[in-house]
């Protein structure tokens, strides 16, 4: 697609995060960009704003800019959309929020992190190095960066570093020179039936590396270990372990007052000492693959080091929101049993002294279904768990499981303090308002929108202060 020919930009389901990202990429770029969505108020509405973007509320026929040059939708929305429909029907032309990134990415020099966790973080961390090291790279992340001010990045070179999402394959649209892989654990089970069949679309992703490419894969996750026996193309291996075969090795890990501290070697070379402020072991790990891709791209490795140790993270990945009858409140977008269990570590780790409470929000059914098990003993070492009705999100409305069952198989497995099934937002924030105090540390966990209930929160003491 010619981009220089389009100037007007209608987006159905703008206030999605991947969709608001592509919007203000695309609004940097110099296109008028409006578009609709459902009338709640989104963390995204702000970047919206900002770009001048106008919003219509709600869906339908009359409402849509048939004068765009191109209207661009979610895949939140299919044909019973009456604005998709109308648009499907018009001659404009009409594609889906994938197609219009691949068509961005494949004609950039593209730089793909994908995997099932960190995919956020990693980008974010990875632009601002690349930014900061003087490359001007294009970034569009799914969350808010406070360092870039938004979600994106507009620079002046080719570079296009994105989230490559492997749900529904979205990802076999693209056409990557360099690929991040940092995990690969069965996810999305509405799309993906099968564990094997979820690691086949990773193997098939990296199939369309070019020769020229390059690979940057975690070597201690054992579905990608497997992947890689069989792999020839150039590639960067990283780990966690000292006794591991990978390039690229963290070693002789130490955490004080917020900051993680460790030593790295590359091909048995002795690389010094690095420092970051993102807590979490897996955070490490990112930070490897982050490092593997500046030598890749050339930067000194002094520069790597200061830029990797200044990064400070995006919005919803342990973000600290602020204090409630100085309780801390951190946001987080744990939703899947292994981030679960990761955040759950960095957080101790964070704050040894303080008892945690976890606000889960369940996302979708057919996840919270499928991996009940995991669920249940993933809150291990939580002193306090609420759990509130299972966000369906536009895909799912209801589907064979609900929070009480849930809440069984977590209690069964005896590793949670006190837990509560509180089905509404509302009903949680009453129950914290009560039972918080300054010896606790309030997790919001979820990919829904559990956030909504530290802001909440936040306002309340905030403005008690104020008056």
């Amino acid at each position: 697609m010619d981009w220089s020919k389009i100037h007007q930009i209608y987006m159905i389901g703008i206030k999605g995060v991947g969709m608001t990202m592509l919007a203000q990429y695309l609004a940097n770029n110099g296109k008028s960009i409006s578009g609709s969505d459902v009338a709640d108020t989104f963390m995204t509405d702000e970047v919206l704003k900002k770009i001048g973007a106008v919003v219509k509320t709600g869906f339908s026929e009359e409402q849509l800019d048939l004068t765009a040059d191109l209207i661009i939708y979610s895949s939140a929305y299919n044909e019973t959309n009456p604005e998709l429909a109308r648009a499907k029907a018009s001659t404009v032309k009409t594609i889906s929020y994938a197609e219009a990134l691949a068509d961005c990415f494949n004609q950039s020099y593209g730089i793909a992190v994908s995997g099932s966790h960190g995919k956020t973080t990693t980008t974010a961390w990875l632009g601002y190095l690349m930014q900061e090291s003087g490359l001007s790279p294009n970034v569009l992340v799914g969350a808010t960066v406070p360092q870039f001010g938004g979600t994106t990045i507009t620079g002046k070179s080719n570079f296009l570093v994105i989230e490559a999402d492997e749900y529904q394959n979205k990802f076999l649209l693209l056409n990557p020179k360099i690929v991040l892989l940092n995990n690969i654990d069965y996810d999305h089970p509405d799309f993906f039936p099968s564990a094997n069949e979820y690691l086949q679309t990773f193997a098939n992703f990296i199939k369309r590396l070019p020769k020229s490419g390059r690979l940057i894969a975690n070597l201690d996750d054992s579905n990608i270990a497997r992947l890689l026996k069989d792999y020839r193309e150039p590639l960067t291996s990283y780990s966690l372990l000292e006794t591991s075969q990978a390039d690229l090795i963290a070693y002789h890990f130490e955490a004080q007052h917020g900051v993680q501290y460790f030593k790295v070697r590359f091909n048995g070379d002795e690389m010094g000492d690095f420092s970051i402020q993102l807590a979490g072991q897996h955070n490490i790990s990112n930070a490897l693959a982050v490092i593997a891709t500046g030598l890749e791209l050339g930067i000194e490795l002094h520069i790597i080091r200061t830029h990797l140790a200044n990064f400070t993270g995006t919005t919803r990945r342990l973000q600290k929101l602020g204090l409630y009858n100085q309780a801390l409140i951190y946001d987080d977008y744990a939703h899947h049993p292994t981030e679960i269990k990761a955040s759950i570590q960095a957080i101790k780790q964070l704050h040894p002294d303080k008892k945690i409470t976890v606000l889960f929000h369940p996302h979708t059914f057919s996840r919270t279904k499928a991996f009940l098990n995991d669920f249940g003993q993933c809150f291990a070492g939580v002193d306090r768990l609420i759990i509130l009705d299972i966000y369906g999100s536009v895909r799912e409305t209801q589907g064979g499981i609900n929070s009480e069952e849930l809440m069984s198989e977590i209690k069964s497995n005896h590793n949670v303090t006190e837990i509560l099934y509180l089905p509404k937002l509302e009903d949680a924030e009453a129950q914290l308002r009560q039972c918080l105090t300054d010896q606790d540390c309030l997790v919001l966990m979820g990919a829904g929108d559990v956030f909504r209930v530290g802001h909440n929160l936040i306002k309340h003491i905030t403005h008690n202060t104020t008056h």
